[in-house]
C-alpha cells in the first residue's frame, strides 16, 4: 500500500504531535489512543486519496481496509493489558516494523533492484496434522509427515529479514504447532527473531492454557484458527467435537491476552453463512476475534471443481464484504474479492507480495498453485539466497503479467483486481506459463490437475464466468471512478 512510502513523515508527525512520547505509551493509554486514532484516520485517508496512480475507489478500498484494520488494533491492546510482551510486540514489530516500514533494507533494496521486495513469506514447516479435513490442499490424510529442519526455516527467516527488510512471517501447515525439530518449535522460531510478527494458520485444537501462556510470553504471534461456519458445519469438515475445542482455544487465548483471528475456507455451501451477521456478531463480538480471513476454496481436482464459490456468490461476497468492511469497521479480508486492496495478485514474490515454502522445500509462487520451479534445498546448497529464488523464469513470467494486467496501466485501464487470481481466475493464462516453464508440481493432485483436460476445461469455464459476472461490476465501481480525473 502506498502508505509505506509516506510511512517516515507519518511517523514523524505522530512523534511531534505527542512530543515524543514513547508509542508504547501512546497506545496503552486510553485516551491518547483515541486520540491518535483519530490522528492516523485523518492522515491515511490523505495520504490514499492523494495517490492517483490507481482508479479512485482501489484508493478507497485500501484506505477502509486500514481504518478496520486500525479498528481491530483498537480492540486488541486493551485486551493484552496483562501481557505486556505481547503490547510490546504490537507496538514494535507490528505498528513500527509492519504498518509504518522503518527498516532501512527496504530503501537498500530498491535501489540496487529498482523495485519493492516481497513484504512476507508462507512457509508450512510440516505436513504434520492431527486432523483429517475434506479438501485440504495440504493432502494431510497422507501418511508421510515431512518437515522443514530447523536450520532451514531459521534462514528463511532470517533471509527474509535482511535482504527485504521483511517483518511479517506467515506459518501455515500441516498443522503449525505439531513442528519438531532439532528440540526446537514455532514458538522458538518467533523467540528468536522478535522484530518479526507471525501469523499462524491452526486448527486450534492444540491451544490449550500453556500453549497460549507460551504465546503470550513471547508476544510477536497471532493464531488464525480455522472454521467453515458454527459447529455443523466446522465439524462436517473437520471432524466430530473439533468446534468444541476451537471455542475452549478461543478461551484460553483470550485469557492470555493473545489477539487472534479466524480462517474461513468459502465453498458454494456455506458462502452465504461466512458473511452473515450472524456469523461476524457471534465470532467478533461473542468470542473476541480481531479479524478474519477468507480463501475460496481452490480446487486441487475434478471433484472439488464443483465446490467452488460460484460467480453469482462471489458478487454477493464481494458485495457484503465491502458492507462489513466500510460500516461496522470489520477487519475481513476475502483475498479473491479484497483483491483491490493489494493490488491485484501478491504471488510470486512480487513487490510487498509472497512466495511460499512448503516442508520439502519446495518454493511456489502462492499456496494455492502447487507448481515448484526450484527447492529452497538446491538454492542453499548452491550458495544462493532468496533472491535467487526470485530470478526463476516462471516467477518473473507471473510477476510480468501482473504488471501488464494492471500494475503499470492507466488508472481507467487496470485490469479486474477482484478477480486477480493468477491460477483461479485465470487458468487460461497460468496453464500456458505451467506449460511453458515446467515447474514441478509438488504432489500428486497437483500433477494430475495439469494433465487432466477435464480440470482444464472446468477452470477456463469458472475464469470466464466470473468475469462476466464481475467485469460490470469493476467497471462501474471502479473504472467509471476514473472518468474526469
Amino acid at each position: 500500500m502506498e502508505i509505506r512510502s509516506n510511512s517516515q513523515d507519518l511517523l514523524r508527525e505522530l512523534l511531534e504531535k505527542y512530543g515524543n512520547k514513547p508509542l508504547d505509551f501512546l497506545v496503552s493509554n486510553n485516551f491518547t489512543r483515541k486520540s491518535l486514532i483519530k490522528f492516523l484516520d485523518k492522515k491515511i485517508y490523505q495520504y490514499f486519496m492523494a495517490e492517483n496512480r490507481y482508479p479512485k475507489r482501489v484508493q478507497e478500498d485500501k484506505y477502509y481496509m486500514v481504518r478496520s484494520l486500525i479498528c481491530a488494533m483498537d480492540k486488541v491492546i486493551p485486551q493484552s493489558r496483562n501481557a505486556p510482551a505481547v503490547r510490546r510486540a504490537l507496538v514494535n514489530s507490528f505498528i513500527l516494523n509492519i504498518f509504518l516500514k522503518r527498516d532501512e533494507r527496504i530503501e537498500e533494496y530498491k535501489r540496487k533492484y529498482h523495485s519493492s521486495p516481497p513484504g512476507f513469506i508462507t512457509i508450512s514447516p510440516t505436513k504434520a496434522c492431527n486432523l483429517r479435513c475434506s479438501g485440504c490442499y495440504a493432502n494431510s490424510s497422507e501418511a508421510e509427515f515431512n518437515k522443514l529442519d530447523w536450520g532451514t526455516l531459521e534462514r528463511i527467516v532470517r533471509e527474509k529479514t535482511e535482504l527485504w527488510g521483511s517483518h511479517f512471517t506467515v506459518i501455515s501447515g500441516g498443522e503449525p504447532f505439531l513442528y519438531r525439530s532439532d528440540g526446537k518449535t514455532i514458538i522458538d522460531i518467533a523467540r528468536k527473531y522478535q522484530d518479526n510478527y507471525f501469523l499462524v494458520y491452526t486448527n486450534g485444537t492444540l491451544i490449550d492454557r500453556d500453549l497460549a501462556r507460551e504465546i503470550a510470553e513471547v508476544g510477536n504471534m497471532t493464531p488464525a484458527i480455522s472454521v467453515e461456519g458454527f459447529e455443523r458445519e466446522t465439524d462436517e469438515r473437520r471432524g466430530k467435537g473439533v468446534f468444541g475445542k476451537i471455542l475452549d482455544a478461543m478461551k484460553n487465548l483470550r485469557d492470555a491476552g493473545v489477539p487472534f483471528g479466524i480462517s474461513v475456507t468459502a465453498t458454494k455451501n456455506n458462502a452465504e453463512l461466512v458473511v452473515s451477521d450472524e456469523f461476524i456478531d457471534f465470532y467478533f463480538n461473542k468470542q473476541g476475534v480481531a479479524y478474519c480471513w477468507i480463501f475460496q476454496l481452490m480446487p486441487i481436482g475434478r471433484a472439488t471443481v464443483d465446490l467452488m464459490v460460484t460467480p453469482e456468490q462471489r458478487k454477493m461476497m464481494f458485495e457484503r464484504v465491502q458492507r462489513l468492511i466500510r460500516e461496522r469497521n470489520i477487519f475481513i479480508a476475502d483475498f479473491w474479492n479484497c483483491g483491490s486492496v493489494a493490488n491485484g495478485c501478491i504471488s510470486a514474490g512480487i513487490e510487498g507480495g509472497y512466495l511460499y515454502i512448503e516442508w520439502n522445500g519446495n518454493v511456489t509462487p502462492c499456496v494455492f498453485n502447487p507448481y515448484s520451479p526450484v527447492n529452497i534445498y538446491d538454492i542453499y546448497k548452491n550458495g544462493g539466497t532468496l533472491n535467487d529464488v526470485l530470478k526463476e523464469p516462471f516467477f518473473e513470467a507471473i510477476r510480468k503479467w501482473q504488471k501488464e494486467y494492471g500494475l503499470e496501466r492507466k488508472p481507467e485501464e487496470v485490469g479486474n483486481w477482484i478477480i486477480p487470481c493468477a491460477i483461479k481466475d485465470h487458468y487460461d493464462n497460468m496453464i500456458k506459463l505451467l506449460k511453458e516453464y515446467k515447474p514441478v508440481p509438488i504432489d500428486e493432485s497437483a500433477r494430475e490437475a495439469l494433465e487432466d483436460e477435464e480440470y482444464e476445461r472446468a477452470m477456463k469455464e469458472y475464469g470466464s464466468a466470473v468475469k462476466e459476472v464481475l467485469d460490470p461490476v469493476w467497471k462501474r465501481e471502479y473504472l467509471d471512478s476514473c472518468a474526469g480525473e
